[in-house]
């Protein structure tokens, strides 16, 4: 998982600003008011656009560089499979963008939200094993964009994927179907230092953009029904997962009982996959699994490319982890283009292509 940390120092509240050239991916933003959770949810939707619109950089910051799209762009007519997108601990959706637009581009209407609690400048140990809270956005978001008034007419509801990453990617496994187990999870951080586990061991956080001071989060003490109930969503038909979190916690009957593709990647070679997000296991359990490995990337190969001085502007913030180092010399534009290649076939694969 992305350390919540992770730009919480930086003013990341621009995410858009005007590049040169217009591009075929639409963009624009809707917020979902759930009174039913508490949880108000600001959505980035990207969609097959008509020209028009404004040109615009989703994501971009003082660290990574942005994403092109056309902001109110007009939808291209049509029927278009509906993709659900959740980001990592401490991300923003709009760091994903490099990855919606050119979904976009292939025919898919994207749609994710800033998740409360475990988004950057507003993430806390103690919200990030809710995982039944990160499915309840996505389902949401998915109520919403059936029946919304603009984007209802072009979505085929029958055609619905999830993407994650990281607890993004943990999220996505449980809205397929898998189930956690408490006591798993909190074995495997009694041992296990790094990473998430590392996360709650007390330390910093950040809340409304403040940084706060938190003790050891104890894992026993979660509510256990709630962690380790199921957030099937049915709707949901196929579900791409990178490097999806609690990779130790799931029950092993319940990833043999899913009944939709699964399509794990996991960024790094054989033997260099940290074994918080592992996912080699986890497709040998579930019977429609694929699993593809990323040569010469790392955890944060996923992130946006960083901009020219980047890493030495995160370091003056206090960042330790190598935020924009991909670690084998491998460029990251040249991993998003193989990503990109893995994802977009296996949704074409199995929300578009006659079953």
């Amino acid at each position: 998982m992305i350390p919540s940390h992770v730009l919480a120092a930086l003013a990341l509240a621009a995410a858009f600003a005007a590049p040169c050239h217009a591009f075929e991916a639409g963009v624009g933003e809707i917020r979902i008011a759930a009174p039913e959770s508490g949880r108000n949810l600001q959505v980035t939707v990207w969609y097959p656009a008509r020209p028009g619109g404004e040109a615009v950089l989703v994501g971009e910051n003082r660290v990574f560089d942005g994403a092109p799209a056309l902001s109110t762009a007009p939808l291209l007519e049509g029927r278009y499979p509906l993709v659900v997108m959740s980001h990592g601990s401490g991300g923003r959706i709009q760091g994903m963008s490099w990855l919606a637009a050119e979904l976009a581009k292939a025919g898919f209407v994207v749609a994710g939200p800033n998740h409360p609690g475990t988004t950057s400048g507003n993430s806390t140990p103690a919200d990030t094993p809710k995982l039944w809270e990160r499915t309840q956005d996505l389902s949401s978001v998915i109520d919403r964009l059936a029946t919304d008034p603009q984007f209802s007419s072009v979505i085929d509801r029958d055609h619905i994927g999830v993407v994650g990453f990281s607890l993004g990617g943990a999220a996505a496994m449980e809205i397929a179907g898998a189930r956690a187990n408490l006591e798993a999870y909190a074995r495997y951080c009694d041992t296990y230092k790094k990473w998430d586990c590392a996360w709650y061991a007390g330390g910093r956080a950040y809340v409304d953009d403040r940084p706060i001071e938190f003790d050891k989060v104890d894992l026993r003490k979660i509510d256990r029904a709630r962690f380790e109930q199921s957030n099937l969503d049915r709707r949901v038909k196929s579900a791409v997962l990178i490097d999806p979190g609690l990779a130790q916690a799931y029950d092993a009957q319940s990833l043999k009982e899913i009944a939709i593709p699964m399509a794990f990647i996991n960024l790094g070679s054989p033997g260099t996959i940290p074994a918080a997000v592992i996912a080699s296991g986890l497709a040998a359990l579930a019977p429609h699994a694929s699993y593809a490995t990323v040569a010469g990337a790392d955890h944060f190969s996923f992130l946006p490319e960083c901009k020219e001085g980047g890493a030495e502007l995160l370091k003056s913030f206090g960042e330790v982890d190598p935020i924009c180092d991909d670690g084998d010399g491998r460029s990251r534009g040249d991993i998003h283009s193989e990503l990109i290649d893995l994802v977009r076939g296996a949704l074409q694969r199995t929300l578009k292509e006659p079953s």
